[in-house]
C-alpha cells in the first residue's frame, strides 16, 4: 500500500523517545508522503515542521498559527511567517482557523489572527489548511468573504462538520481530510459524508499524535496508522483500501501540484 498522512505534528514531544523509529515504520507501513504541521505548538516555534522537510524528501512543511495560540500571535510572529513561508518545502500554510470548542482564544482574536493569515496566504499564493470546531457557519463564511477569490484553495482537515459544510468547502475549491475518527462507531456520520463526496477531492490524515484509530484508542497515534483510515473509508466507499490509498495520495499530489520526483514548482 502507498499512501499519505496529509496532516501529522511531527514535532510534539509525545515523539521524543522514539522520532526516527515513528518515521520509519511510517516507511514500511506504506506512507510515501507526509506532510508535516508547523503550528501545533505555538507561535514561539513556527518553523518547527521545515527541518523534517528539510531531512526528508519525502516530508512536506506547512507554517501558520493554530486559533488556539490566538492571542500569543505578535506582530513579530506574522513578520516571522511571511520569511517561513519563501522556503521551497513548505507548501501550505496552516493549520489555521476557528475552534469554539475548547476557546483557548478569544473567539473575536481567533477571528483576527485568522483573517490575517489568509491575506498573508494569499500574498505567498500557498493553499490553506483549516482547523474548525464547532465554528463552521463562521468559518466557512470567512472563506467565502477572504479567501475564495484567490483560487488556490486548501484542505478542510480532521473534518467534523456536515454534509452541507463539505459542499460548501467543495465549491470554493478544498480538499475534505479524514483523520483517525472517521473509524470510530459512534461517527457514522463521518463515514456518511466520506461515502457521498467526490472521490477525487478525498485526503486521508491521522492529526499525529491524537486521534488514534478504532482499537488503538487510548494510545499515542502515529503516521503509520493513516492505513486504518483508508481502509474504513474503502469500506464505506466500497473499494479495497490499497485503492483508496493510491487514489488519495493521487489527489494529494495532483492538488500540491508535485512531480513525479516529489518535487513542487517552487524547488524545480
Amino acid at each position: 500500500m502507498q499512501i499519505v498522512d496529509s496532516h501529522a505534528h511531527l514535532e510534539f514531544p509525545q515523539f521524543d523517545d522514539d522520532r526516527d523509529a515513528m518515521l520509519e515504520r511510517a516507511r514500511v507501513a506504506g506512507v510515501e508522503t507526509l506532510l508535516a504541521i508547523g503550528s501545533g505548538t505555538g507561535p514561539d516555534r513556527l518553523n518547527a515542521a521545515i527541518p523534517f522537510a528539510e531531512q526528508h524528501d519525502w516530508i512536506y512543511a506547512t507554517v501558520g498559527i493554530h486559533p488556539h495560540e490566538a492571542k500569543l500571535a505578535t506582530e513579530e510572529h506574522f513578520e516571522r511567517l511571511d520569511e517561513l513561508a519563501k522556503h521551497p518545502r513548505v507548501i501550505a500554510w496552516g493549520e489555521m482557523g476557528l475552534d469554539y470548542y475548547y476557546d483557548h482564544s478569544p473567539r473575536d482574536v481567533q477571528q483576527q489572527v485568522f483573517r490575517r493569515q489568509l491575506g498573508q496566504a494569499r500574498a505567498a499564493k500557498l493553499p490553506i489548511v483549516i482547523h474548525c470546531r464547532d465554528a463552521w457557519g463562521d468559518c466557512l463564511e470567512m472563506i467565502e468573504r477572504d479567501w475564495r477569490s484567490s483560487g488556490l484553495g486548501g484542505i478542510l482537515h480532521c473534518f467534523t462538520g456536515t454534509l452541507e459544510d463539505a459542499k460548501r468547502g467543495l465549491e470554493m475549491g478544498f480538499m475534505i481530510s479524514f483523520a483517525g475518527n472517521v473509524t470510530y462507531k459512534k461517527m457514522q456520520h463521518l463515514r456518511d459524508i466520506a461515502k457521498a463526496i467526490p472521490l477525487e477531492r478525498l485526503l486521508t490524515e491521522t492529526d499525529s499524535p491524537f486521534l488514534p484509530p478504532e482499537g488503538r484508542r487510548g494510545k499515542r497515534n502515529e503516521p503509520a496508522n493513516v492505513v486504518e483510515v483508508a481502509r474504513v473509508l474503502g469500506n464505506v466507499r466500497d473499494l479495497p483500501g490499497e485503492e483508496i490509498a493510491a487514489v488519495t495520495a493521487a489527489n494529494f499530489r495532483r492538488f500540491f501540484r508535485l512531480d513525479a520526483r516529489g518535487q513542487t514548482a517552487r524547488e524545480g
